[in-house]
């Protein structure tokens, strides 16, 4: 390991605004708003913020604190803290694969951001209908070539902002994004709740009617809300806990983690009132799927005045999303070698640039040339498997060793926990859920890993 001091942030702000990055991501921007317009709009909203508020934040607070008390990446973090029960030590190597495998998907798609936002400015879609549009974005899943060139990008770009630096390139640069994002969204948001007819949207997305939560059926409902919260702050495999590992012990990781839940939330409740208002203006059905966003909304930009630089906005708004998880993982995947081997950070990314991007190559050839590979089913692929890997095992998975790690007597402990959690200025752990934390929660995680398991293989 190296004997380096530990690089740090240069600012409180720095660590927020990169710890919110991390967390928003494609989920938010995403699979939020098309998830919200299938399961009926404000009273899903509703209860996934309470699901995030019970659930998911808590974790991000025992991932925070296990990595600034022991100042080292997912893949020595337990080592340092586990009391001489070394088992523990075995899930940050597998959260170190983790991050590989998160990153061996999402460079794709964040190379279809990246497309996206290209084409848009470029005029590609203007005087396109709808059915040409979709054929657009058919032949770039099936060109081999552009998809690995557009991920190609995405390494690249994550690979050089970490090399640069943790202050001068990740925290520079995630800080620029992350305005650059937020004032992109506001001038959307405005746009679209100004558009004639919008009216219809905002009433479908901020006034809850809870018949459509049963009428959709409640249970599956009730588990899309809890899976969105859950993943939306990509907790379980140690994204979040580099960053605990890089601060200092002047703020409580309660109230810093009060104030990233609150930005992820705005960006995903923003995300929705730039897409509902503009869907229910020009008679788009919100709940569209994932095909919303890269065949229904080009077609709607083309229907709008100046809808070319809305568009190429509204596609450099979701870039920035994308690329701002690229950097927080990548970030974390360097400082695992930084830690292990004690590389110097130059050589830590070029290696981590390299390997992601050959691990990343199936993902991208999984749409045309492997596209006979159906892993999970009939029309599943190498991103569906991978996404499952992920999705549905190792952050539910590792949510729920962090979760055992900081209550349990085996593990951390819930004592040293919360003397780490409430060190320093602002909001305190709340103590008296203590009996929630150690037995209930843990029964939600395994309902949740239960229930994606049956949703995946019962179709």
């Amino acid at each position: 390991m190296s004997e380096k001091p530990r690089e740090t942030f240069a600012s409180r702000l720095g660590f927020i605004f990169l710890s919110a990055g991390c967390a928003i991501g494609l989920g938010n921007v995403w699979r939020f708003p098309f998830i919200t317009g299938q399961y009926g709009g404000a009273a899903f909203v509703l209860v996934y913020i309470l699901f995030l508020l019970l659930l998911a934040m808590p974790i991000m607070v025992m991932e925070f604190a296990v990595g600034r008390a022991s100042g080292q990446s997912v893949a020595r973090s337990f080592n340092v803290l586990s009391n001489g029960h070394k088992a523990w030590s075995l899930w940050g190597y597998i959260g170190w694969a983790g991050n590989y495998i998160l990153m061996m998907f999402y460079t794709t798609v964040t190379g279809w951001m990246l497309a996206y936002t290209y084409y848009s400015a470029a005029g590609s879609f203007s005087n396109l209908n709808s059915d040409a549009i979709g054929q657009f974005f058919g032949s770039l899943l099936a060109s081999p070539n552009e998809l690995v060139f557009w991920m190609f990008l995405a390494v690249i770009i994550g690979a050089v902002v970490c090399w640069s630096g943790l202050q001068k390139g990740v925290e520079r640069v995630t800080k620029a994004m992350m305005c650059g994002l937020l004032v992109i969204m506001i001038a959307l948001a405005v746009r679209s709740v100004t558009l004639e007819g919008a009216e219809k949207g905002l009433d479908f997305y901020l006034k809850p009617d809870f018949g459509k939560l049963v009428s959709e059926g409640l249970g599956t409902t009730l588990y899309a809300a809890l899976g969105q919260a859950f993943f939306t702050l990509s907790i379980g495999i140690g994204s979040m806990a580099i960053f605990g590992s890089y601060i200092s012990r002047d703020r409580t990781l309660f109230g810093e983690s009060l104030i990233i839940t609150g930005l992820d939330t705005f960006v995903a409740l923003t995300a929705g009132l730039i897409i509902f208002p503009a869907c229910f203006a020009y008679g788009i059905n919100p709940g569209a799927g994932p095909g919303l966003i890269f065949v229904t909304l080009p077609n709607m930009f083309n229907q709008m005045p100046s809808g070319r630089i809305w568009g190429a906005l509204f596609f450099l708004f979701m870039s920035f999303a994308a690329l701002s998880t690229v950097i927080a993982v990548f970030e974390n995947i360097v400082a695992c070698f930084m830690d292990n081997f004690g590389w110097t950070r130059q050589k830590a990314s070029v290696f981590m640039g390299v390997s992601v991007f050959i691990l990343s190559i199936p993902c991208a050839l999984g749409f045309n040339l492997w596209s006979g590979f159906q892993p999970l089913g009939p029309g599943s692929g190498v991103l569906d498997l991978e996404d499952f890997i992920l999705s549905n095992n190792l952050l539910p998975i590792g949510s729920l060793i962090y979760l055992l790690f900081c209550v349990t007597r085996y593990g951390w402990g819930w004592d040293k926990f919360i003397a780490e959690a409430d060190t320093g200025k602002g909001a305190k752990f709340p103590k008296a859920m203590r009996f929630y934390f150690t037995y209930i929660a843990p029964v939600i995680m395994l309902v949740i890993l239960g229930v994606g398991y049956y949703q995946t293989f019962s179709k």
